[in-house]
């Protein structure tokens, strides 16, 4: 995805400045890297850069960021702050990208189509690696990667290698790493889990049971040849 950001270049840095750009309502930013050595300080409306953050792309949204002295830039969003309590924008880094140049981005897994070992063998559907790092051109980076489920029975599950083919990247994870898999239904294995317990709990209650009967007993008993003597 491909947007387009204005942004005002300011003259001030510091903490001040900053302060002061938030209570106009705009937030600081910093613009870098490519290259050029030089960074440039400017100001950006946190709610038009929230829209690209939040969207499907998020970070990795190619942005097209110009400046009001003419000058433009092809950018990403290399970091940004957060209030913790207000969840705010307080921050943002973008970094300018050669657009002909192959860059390193962490995109997220997506997952399509129902598993056939969820759906009709009651098994458990595993997603265990929600995004995987890749390599390509900046105008190439992918919304999400899609993997599709609709072939998984129990037991099954879907590697990196096996989402790579026929793509204009190249992943950086390892090749056999398990995105997601099925995986048996644990309610068996609780059943049979409970089922044991009980039957150890049982056995513990009749074995006290009948250790209590024999100690009664043998009081009994006790008592009876006390009570028979004769003074």
């Amino acid at each position: 995805m491909e947007t387009t950001l204005s942004v005002t270049t300011r003259q001030t840095r510091g903490k001040n400045c900053a302060r002061r750009l938030r209570v106009d309502g705009q937030v600081p930013a910093v613009v870098y890297g490519g290259e050029s050595k030089d960074s440039i300080a400017v100001s950006v409306d946190p709610k038009s850069l929230l829209r690209i953050l939040q969207s499907d792309s998020g970070v990795n949204t190619l942005i097209d960021l110009q400046l009001d002295n003419g000058d433009a830039s092809q950018v990403l969003v290399k970091d940004f702050q957060l209030d913790p309590v207000s969840n705010q924008l307080l921050h943002v880094d973008f970094y300018r990208l050669a657009m002909d140049k192959i860059i390193a981005v962490t995109v997220p897994v997506t997952l399509i189509g129902e598993a056939p070992g969820v759906k009709q063998q009651g098994g458990l559907l595993d997603f265990i690696t929600r995004e995987i790092q890749i390599e390509c051109l900046p105008a190439e980076i992918p919304e999400h990667i899609e993997v599709n489920v609709s072939e998984l029975e129990i037991g099954d599950g879907v590697r990196v290698r096996e989402v790579v083919k026929g793509v204009t990247w190249t992943p950086i994870s390892d090749l056999e790493m398990l995105l997601v898999h099925v995986t048996p239904p644990k309610v068996e294995e609780e059943e049979t889990a409970d089922e044991e317990a009980a039957v150890e709990g049982l056995a513990a209650t009749e074995g006290e049971s009948a250790e209590s009967d024999i100690s009664k007993k043998g009081k009994d008993e006790g008592t009876d040849s006390s009570g028979g003597a004769h003074t």
